[in-house]
């Protein structure tokens, strides 16, 4: 933590340069209120929202079937305690599956939902983040149930690891806001940190609308934004962000959005900074 308070410092100036009022920021609650309920189910979507949450996110692959799932893993083993792959599974069994009771008893009989299930819990005025897990194959059949569903496109945020992904979303759903989702922490030597310049040649390739990063305030500084921003890049979001601290300090350099998985408890946090 004197390492992370060191950079802060050293990056005053710059962080002046590049800030927003963090009043404005949206706290989005990660697979939900996931600390606190299962995750990627409706009972956590719910619950964000009942904990003052400005939206809430999850993660969506397309079925064998052709059904929208939401579900973070590959396959349900960590939360259903039985091993069915999302995209080959019939839909029947993999909605047999209870994905609540692996966080607490009181959470059994939760399923995995469809994303037209999820689009009829987002409240009017909230935002709802929605993860393509599935590469491109999955943007036709996901654009076709957010047309159906009385949400409106300004409320919906598209976001996926795979820039194949996001730049069929920007074909598709040119109207709905698509951000590109990048990993900062060094893994090893193989795989290196990307630059500002990398990360703005591939959201100017994919004609994504901002960047949703890894919170790595020793990366992702002060500096490093700046730069994106000089670049033509400027917005930014962040996840998962668990510490009041680190939330702050990118609240602080101008963050659109930060997602976690304590939404209530973050937003109460910040409120008092």
């Amino acid at each position: 933590m004197a390492r992370f308070a060191f950079r802060f410092a050293a990056v005053f100036i710059l962080m002046c340069s590049v800030s927003t009022s963090a009043s404005a920021q949206l706290i989005i609650g990660h697979r939900g209120a996931s600390h606190d309920a299962p995750e990627n189910t409706i009972a956590s979507y719910k619950l964000a929202i009942e904990q003052g949450a400005d939206g809430f996110e999850g993660d969506y692959w397309l079925a064998a079937d052709g059904h929208v799932l939401d579900l973070h893993d590959a396959d349900t083993k960590r939360v259903a305690g039985k091993k069915l792959s999302i995209t080959k599974a019939p839909f029947d069994e993999l909605r047999g599956l209870d994905i609540g009771s692996w966080k607490d008893p009181k959470w059994k009989g939760e399923r995995i939902p469809t994303l037209e299930e999820v689009l009829a819990a987002v409240p009017v005025g909230k935002k709802v983040f929605l993860e393509l897990k599935s590469g491109p194959e999955v943007v036709g059949p996901m654009s076709k149930v957010i047309e159906k569903s009385s949400v409106s496109p300004e409320q919906i945020v598209l976001i996926s690891f795979h820039d194949d992904a996001i730049a069929e979303c920007k074909k598709q759903m040119p109207h709905i806001k698509a951000l590109w989702l990048c990993g900062f922490k060094k893994k090893d030597e193989k795989h290196k940190q990307p630059t500002a310049e990398e990360v703005a040649d591939t959201l100017k390739r994919i004609k994504a609308d901002g960047l949703d990063a890894e919170a790595v305030p020793d990366y992702l500084d002060a500096a490093f934004l700046k730069r994106l921003k000089d670049l033509g890049c400027g917005e930014f979001s962040v996840w998962t962000v668990d510490d009041p601290q680190v939330a702050k300090f990118y609240a602080d350099l101008g963050a659109w959005s930060i997602t976690t998985n304590r939404p209530g408890w973050l937003k109460a946090q910040l409120s008092t900074k």
